[in-house]
């Protein structure tokens, strides 16, 4: 079972990183001035995770392929990691899908 791994950076903001069941990160988020926020953000992702038109898949300018989690306004609650090929994004996605609904919350 994949994990949010909620963080606090060296400026008191705080961000998560969602992660696979191997460790490898898959969704990463926004910094928040709040843990609350954070745990906001962790919520949206849980519950847009499972919609196929809640992600963006695109291509980096270095032709690296990724994708944003979106919420139902649009914004952007993730973005994936950089991946060599399309069907690496893909599986990440799939990944996203199926870790973050049922994903633990945990901080480091």
């Amino acid at each position: 079972m994949g994990k949010f791994v909620i963080k606090t950076a060296k400026d008191g903001q705080h961000y998560f990183n969602l992660k696979a069941e191997n460790g490898q990160t898959i969704l990463s988020s926004e910094m928040y001035t709040t843990k609350s926020a954070c745990n906001n953000g962790i919520d949206s992702v849980k519950k847009n995770a499972p919609n196929d038109s809640h992600y963006e898949k695109l291509i980096a300018k270095n032709g690296q392929h990724y994708f944003n989690l979106k919420a139902v306004n649009g914004q952007v609650i993730g973005t994936s990691e950089m991946y060599e090929a399309t069907s690496g994004r893909d599986n990440g996605i799939e990944s996203v899908k199926k870790n973050a609904p049922v994903a633990s919350v945990v901080e480091e």
